[in-house]
């Protein structure tokens, strides 16, 4: 039975794992650009606001980079006042000019003193971590650390501190980490293990979970995500979160 869960599960992957199903998901946003510091910031606002419609993600991903000019990386570190200005009134959903203020002081922050924004996600981690735990946990502390923070926009980035799924972190990890050649995931960083990964868990992923028994905690958090992902492992143990490609895909392109 488990080894035919196995081979439907990776003839899932490979079906949706292909260049084909970028154009109507999020990770089209960083797929926009070719220099990493782009990918690496387009990805991450494209992740951020990954809640809702995904038309509606994509269309309000491109609003605000085409506001940036179409090249984040050097609007981060170079903007003028007046640059800033003209991003005033951007929102999508609770997401507001106060979050994208803070998010673009972070990133100028973070890029005025390193090449790529993977050292912000590996600080807290050593490379014999089972997990990425330790590196989101120290994700929030660091995205957070500047001096007057405002306090609402703290609910846009999650932790397992506060027993968050992480969805959107650990699905903007799969982009930025996992490398197959088949073109969809970037492979960018190298210093976090695809094995280390955690899958991707929402409600839609968690329904379909739940139907092939990988799953039975009730509440989708971060033991849920965990407890997923380390049945994944049984499949795959150096690459589980391959199988997102799997699960999201039934559950959201399919009947089921």
């Amino acid at each position: 039975m488990e080894n035919n869960l196995k081979r439907e599960l990776d003839r899932k992957v490979k079906l949706y794992n292909q260049q084909g199903f970028i154009k109507d998901d999020p990770i089209s946003i960083p797929h926009l650009f070719t220099k990493k510091q782009d990918i690496e910031i387009a990805g991450f606002f494209a992740a951020i606001f990954s809640w809702g419609n995904r038309t509606t993600i994509i269309n309000k991903s491109k609003e605000l980079l085409q506001l940036m000019g179409n090249a984040p990386h050097a609007f981060c570190l170079q903007h003028t006042i007046k640059e800033l200005q003209s991003i005033e009134g951007f929102c999508h959903r609770t997401f507001n000019t106060t979050d994208l203020l803070y998010f673009i002081e972070f990133l100028k922050f973070h890029y005025q003193q390193h090449d790529s924004l993977e050292i912000a996600f590996t600080k807290g981690m050593d490379k014999k971590d089972e997990t990425i735990e330790k590196g989101l946990n120290e994700f929030y502390n660091y995205f957070f650390s500047l001096p007057d923070v405002p306090e609402r926009t703290k609910k846009h980035i999650a932790s397992p501190q506060k027993n968050s799924s992480c969805k959107r972190l650990n699905m903007y990890l799969r982009w930025m980490v996992r490398n197959d050649n088949n073109g969809v995931d970037f492979g960018l960083w190298k210093n976090i293990l695809p094995a280390q990964l955690i899958c991707p868990i929402d409600v839609h992923v968690a329904r379909v979970s739940k139907k092939f028994n990988l799953l039975h905690r009730n509440q989708t958090d971060w033991k849920a995500a965990l407890e997923l992902t380390s049945y994944l492992r049984t499949f795959d143990k150096d690459d589980p979160v391959k199988y997102d490609f799997a699960l999201f895909g039934l559950g959201v392109s399919e009947t089921f």
